[in-house]
């Protein structure tokens, strides 16, 4: 996709690219300030015809080999996706073709926006997954003080609770990617609502997920050459692409207010799990007064974003996980007692069985 413009970033009300009609074609000019993967062969866009802003696909060769009208005017040089092009380029005379109605350009792309918000909620799981695997083995295979580190309590707390979320936005990716599975309406519906919030949670864990597995290892992890330097390159990225954390939340504050539906699907989803832990149970019951004024919720958008995803993945948890996991992840995220940072939870529960479950393999020197 190509659809951020330097005037108007996250609004995209504001684009001046323009299209005129040619034939069974259209043509495109003006700028785009992000492109990322300039040189593929297809991509949507967004410019603005008679009738509004409208959705536009276009080939990045035209059927006979030669460019089409897209110049690259830099790459961007970004702190971390490095492998992945980024670009500013101009449009002259890009052909394209329609896609949907003309003047329901923004409606029509952030179809394809919505999928993409999905992949940004698995691939954050995915860097916590690769962080705590790497941490795991480096912590069972280190000494200090006479034991490893991995035996050390105050490590086990540490990893544990890193272990706790990366299962957790295991089981909530897993879910949201499940809304999309098939033709049944009420769970599209859902995922309307639940993508962005899940997308927004997963995506403002990992950079400090991914910092604290970094601290397991010590100054090797901050070295270029280890995973870890290009995983913590990598972790905020996801939380800037398809809509970032304020753009997120007001998107599910608006999904549920035009569609209550949606939000009572997500409680009919998260109330499954009642009667299985108190902590869940208190937690619910003290977050669903805040559900009734949306229309001015937008300054606790962040909170209520938070909350909403945090009680769906220990639903989820308590109804799918083994109980030393889901219990434990109640406590530490939904009880009274943790701190703001990974290994600050008092009563997590036994550190060792949840570390044997995240293991790849065995935990040993």
């Amino acid at each position: 996709m190509a659809m951020t413009e330097k005037q108007g970033g996250s609004d995209l009300r504001q684009t001046r690219t323009t299209a005129r009609q040619a034939g069974d074609l259209w043509l495109l000019d003006g700028h785009k300030w992000f492109f990322s993967v300039p040189q593929s062969d297809l991509f949507l866009t967004l410019a603005r015809s008679g009738r509004g802003i409208s959705c536009f696909l276009a080939q990045g060769w035209r059927d006979d080999g030669s460019r089409n009208g897209l110049f690259i005017q830099r790459l961007k040089d970004k702190c971390g996706n490095r492998s992945n092009a980024s670009a500013e380029v101009e449009f002259r005379g890009l052909e394209a073709r329609l896609v949907g109605e003309e003047g329901r350009g923004i409606a029509t792309i952030l179809e394809m926006a919505h999928l993409t918000r999905l992949d940004c909620a698995i691939s954050a799981g995915a860097i916590m997954r690769q962080a705590l695997t790497q941490a795991i083995h480096h912590t069972s295979h280190r000494s200090a003080f006479g034991r490893r580190l991995i035996e050390q309590p105050l490590m086990q707390a540490v990893l544990a609770d890193l272990a706790l979320d990366s299962e957790a936005f295991l089981w909530s990716g897993l879910r949201l990617a499940a809304t999309q599975g098939g033709d049944d309406e009420a769970e599209h519906l859902l995922g309307r609502l639940v993508i962005p919030m899940g997308k927004y949670l997963a995506c403002k864990r990992t950079p400090a997920f991914v910092a604290e597995a970094m601290e397991c290892h010590g100054g090797n992890g901050f070295v270029e050459p280890h995973p870890l330097a290009r995983l913590y390159r990598e972790a905020p990225l996801n939380g800037i692409w398809e809509g970032s954390g304020n753009v997120v939340c007001l998107d599910v504050l608006r999904a549920a207010r035009n569609a209550p539906e949606s939000l009572g699907l997500w409680l009919d989803e998260t109330r499954k799990a009642r009667g299985a832990s108190r902590e869940f149970d208190r937690a619910l019951a003290d977050f669903e007064p805040l559900l009734r004024d949306l229309d001015t919720a937008e300054p606790r958008a962040r909170l209520i974003v938070e909350r909403m995803a945090r009680l769906f993945q220990a639903g989820l948890l308590l109804r799918h996980a083994p109980d030393t996991v889901a219990h434990a992840f109640c406590r530490a995220r939904l009880g009274p007692h943790h701190g703001q940072d990974y290994g600050a939870t008092s009563g997590i529960g036994p550190a060792a069985r949840i570390l044997e479950r995240a293991a790849v393999g065995p935990m040993q020197g």
